[in-house]
């Protein structure tokens, strides 16, 4: 590679900068507290080999069916940004885990009432890419998710499935309110 191709490859893209500030701003249509990208659905924005800005996604389970719901809400928020041409990919693997989620949404899942996901599935903070492992994880055994109302530990779960099916149905024990939880996987 010479020097000019260099310089070229190292420049910035500004059309998938833009990209990316549009899509910070979509919301999870289930949970519209959060973004796609804090939830770790957004897994990448870049050029396809036909020069189109294409942007990957991962559900968060592969029968989630909200993923037909967020194409819809990432075509148009291009569309409406003026980036064309586009294309929105679901990619399966790897599998969407509970890590990719980020600090800042997990706080916002707490404030609009939904307990984040306990611990770490691949043992290490997000977005790390590694085999998940459905097995209780060590120092998970036995922990109950705070109450998102009152902060209380002293919880327990009604049902193994809430609103949707990657969070249970719990109740806090002192405050008596109930709350989804997002289970970790």
């Amino acid at each position: 590679m010479n020097a000019a191709t260099t310089a070229v490859a190292a420049r910035p893209d500004a059309t998938l900068e833009q990209a990316w500030a549009v899509l910070e701003t979509v919301p999870d249509p289930e949970i519209p507290v959060v973004s796609l990208r804090e939830l770790g659905i957004l897994r990448a924005v870049r050029r396809g080999a036909d020069g189109a800005v294409e942007v990957v996604i991962t559900p968060t389970y592969s029968g989630c069916p909200a993923m037909s719901q967020i194409a819809e809400d990432i075509e148009r928020a291009l569309a409406v940004a003026g980036i064309v041409p586009h294309r929105v990919a679901t990619v399966l693997a790897p599998a969407w885990t509970t890590d990719w989620i980020t600090a800042e949404a997990r706080e916002k899942l707490r404030r609009y009432g939904i307990a984040p996901p306990l611990g770490h599935c691949a043992g290490q903070p997000a977005p790390a890419e590694a085999a998940i492992r459905f097995v209780p994880r060590a120092g998970a055994a036995g922990a109950t998710p705070a109450c998102p109302q009152c902060g209380s530990v002293h919880t327990e779960r009604l049902a193994q499935f809430g609103s949707t099916a990657c969070k249970a149905l719990y109740r806090c024990l002192d405050c008596r309110e109930p709350f989804d939880y997002f289970k970790p996987y």
